[in-house]
């Protein structure tokens, strides 16, 4: 139930669902989220702010006034009574994160936003509650600026999942491989913005999923017939929700339905191939299943970003290849984080895209194969320097090398 209170009355617990007056007058990207740091209490007041509306259904409701006679003391509630269903706690983040150097600063910034969102859209979905398209929007906006101040800065960052934040962060990196998809395609604006929506939201059927299935996402092993036929749902499942909840265009509606499927009529849920796809739900299949295969899952470990881009291009009749084409310019031939071996011999991780060419990007050396040993310090290089004396002769596969420091190298 909605309802307004003064905010001397706000307390940690509730869900916060409107802020009186303009969107630019309080220091908020976002107007509906549950108060979990006391510090938002403190900004909402600093900001002038005299009333708010709160969703009891979501969060805890006003604290009842005292009694105006002693009574006896109340009986303490347990942690779990006092906390409302759609509060779970944020995942924790992928360890490498600590060695992100200043470059990344920024992008952290808006992944651990949008992941608060995340988590906040998929409870609501799981709890079967209404989803706000305008909920979304600010997100989007989010992500778009990021990518275009630093383009492979948020898309790197959000590659690195652990398998709890796995279903969230996939949302959030789709969501930015949408934006600089679009981007690298020259879509205007309001094109970008609908592409990041469709990224953010294509696996919202899945909360429905888990309300069914509540370890089926966590899975280690391989899946039943009958466990795959429910995953396979969500595409429906994520459509209709957001149908009955209104706002979002017909497009974002699409991909979000047609998101699994194949040029060659291989996928689901109808089968369709060629021109029948649309272009949005095309770019959504490229985007998603690069995240997939390049984040650690329960049952498997992530692919190299080199190796993935490898993979996909070979995998014909999954994807359209202008598209496709378009994908690999976005994020290079190369992504950041690949590991590559060196004419030299030697081993190296990519950590920028070059400027003018694909194939040179900037590298950091840090192994050299023949003699088997790492080099002390390591050191970066830019393939595009005339003076490098170096080139690129292929992608090696982590797995043969165990190396257990690589996100670290790239990300310092």
């Amino acid at each position: 139930m909605l309802k307004t209170i003064p905010t001397h009355q706000l307390r940690l617990g509730m869900f916060l669902h409107q802020l009186t007056g303009s969107w630019m007058n309080h220091p908020f990207w976002r107007s509906r989220f549950l108060l979990r740091d006391a510090r938002d209490i403190e900004r909402i007041r600093e900001a002038g702010i005299q009333e708010v509306v709160i969703d009891t259904a979501l969060g805890l409701d006003v604290a009842p006034e005292a009694p105006a006679e002693a009574a006896p003391p109340p009986i303490a509630p347990s942690p779990a009574a006092d906390t409302p269903a759609a509060a779970p706690p944020l995942p924790e983040p992928h360890p490498a994160i600590a060695s992100a150097g200043p470059e990344y600063t920024a992008a952290l910034d808006v992944s651990r936003r949008s992941l608060g969102a995340v988590v906040e859209l998929f409870t609501q979905a799981r709890l079967g509650q209404a989803l706000d398209a305008q909920t979304c929007v600010p997100v989007v906006e989010d992500v778009m600026s990021s990518v275009s101040d630093k383009p492979n800065a948020l898309i790197s960052i959000s590659r690195l999942k652990t398998v709890d934040d796995y279903t969230y962060m996939h949302a959030v990196a789709t969501c930015a491989l949408m934006v600089g998809l679009a981007r690298q395609m020259g879509l205007p604006d309001d094109k970008v913005r609908e592409a990041g929506l469709a990224g953010l939201l294509l696996d919202v059927g899945k909360a429905a999923i888990t309300a069914i299935e509540p370890e089926l996402l966590s899975k280690p092993g391989r899946l039943s017939d009958e466990e795959m036929a429910l995953l396979r749902t969500h595409a429906k499942r994520g459509h209709e929700m957001l149908v009955k909840e209104g706002g979002f265009s017909a497009a974002v509606l699409d991909a979000v339905l047609h998101h699994h499927e194949r040029i060659d009529g291989s996928g689901y849920p109808d089968a369709l191939a060629g021109a029948r796809i649309a272009p949005l739900a095309r770019m959504a299949a490229i985007c998603d299943v690069y995240d997939a295969v390049t984040s650690r899952r329960p049952y498997r470990a992530p692919w190299d970003p080199g190796e993935a881009m490898r993979h996909m291009a070979q995998a014909k009749g999954q994807f359209d290849p202008m598209i496709f084409q378009h994908f690999v310019k976005a994020l290079g031939i190369y992504p950041v984080g690949s590991l590559v071996r060196l004419q030299s011999n030697r081993l190296a991780v990519i950590v920028a895209q070059g400027k003018d060419s694909l194939l040179k990007p900037r590298i950091k050396v840090f192994y050299t194969a023949e003699e088997q040993h790492r080099l002390s310090p390591a050191f970066e290089l830019d393939l595009a320097d005339p003076d490098a004396a170096d080139k690129i002769v292929g992608v090696e596969p982590p797995a043969s090398w165990r190396f257990q420091d690589l996100d670290q190298l790239w990300l310092e």
